[in-house]
């Protein structure tokens, strides 16, 4: 199965405490030391568009990208009653992404950098963005450190709620620089069974030097590193990592 096919159907009841109004301020404070004015928005990898539609609120002008059509069909359908000018969904792999025009900022939230598990794909990826960006423009994105990646090896967690159950666990692999979960899924149907799915997803542990190394060789400058949800540089032992760079 692949990945989210069947997550995506629990994914909001399962990350109720992600908190995306509190992501959506840090973003803005990052917004407002921009050099340019941003109205027009990337999310990149908006799985269900929660971040995005948050941001939507706000009055951005947002596009959400994502590779996963059942995140997407999730997103697509939290419009209603939404008076503002709606978001624009696309599916697409980001290191294929194809925008109509440019924008003034893109954000890529919640670890999916981490994700794209083949280095030179990211580095696609980054070279897209940097594309579409307007000069002056801000790439905003976070990553889970190697050492939070690193010590997820071995562990088993649960999430739970009244409608759904998963059960992941986590094995870090040092030769491949990738932890893998393994998702067990149950979700109650509207008939009142219970249905069961398997997922695997996985993420690669990028080291911050080769990531800004990347962003250089993609076009960007500027590059900046912060603690997690903070406007100050990472501090040891924290397990979330940002990153603005700017396109001149």
């Amino acid at each position: 199965m692949a990945s989210y096919e069947f997550l995506a159907g629990c994914y909001d009841e399962l990350t109720t405490d992600v908190g995306y109004r509190a992501w959506a301020d840090y973003l803005e404070k990052h917004f407002a030391r921009a050099k340019l004015p941003v109205h027009t928005v990337l999310d990149l990898a908006c799985g269900t568009g929660s971040l995005t539609w948050e941001l939507a609120r706000r009055g951005y002008e947002m596009i959400g990208v994502d590779q996963s059509e059942d995140m997407l069909a999730q997103a697509s359908e939290k419009g209603e009653g939404f008076s503002g000018e709606k978001p624009i969904f696309l599916h697409q792999s980001m290191d294929k992404l194809d925008l109509y025009g440019a924008i003034d900022a893109c954000v890529c939230c919640l670890d999916s950098v981490n994700y794209v598990t083949r280095p030179a794909q990211l580095e696609r990826a980054f070279a897209r963005v940097c594309l579409f960006l307007m000069p002056g423009g801000i790439f905003i994105f976070d990553i889970n450190t190697p050492e939070k990646l690193r010590a997820l090896d071995g562990q088993v967690f649960l999430d739970e709620t009244e409608d759904a159950y998963c059960v992941w666990r986590a094995e870090y692999s040092k030769r491949r620089r990738i932890c893998t979960y393994a998702m067990d899924l149950f979700r109650l149907t509207p008939s009142g069974l219970w249905e069961r799915g398997e997922e695997l997803h996985e993420e690669y542990a990028y080291e911050p030097d080769e990531l800004e190394e990347m962003l250089r060789r993609a076009g960007f400058s500027h590059i900046r590193r912060y603690g997690e949800r903070k406007l100050r540089a990472p501090r040891p032992g924290e397990e979330r990592i940002f990153f603005t760079a700017r396109k001149d």
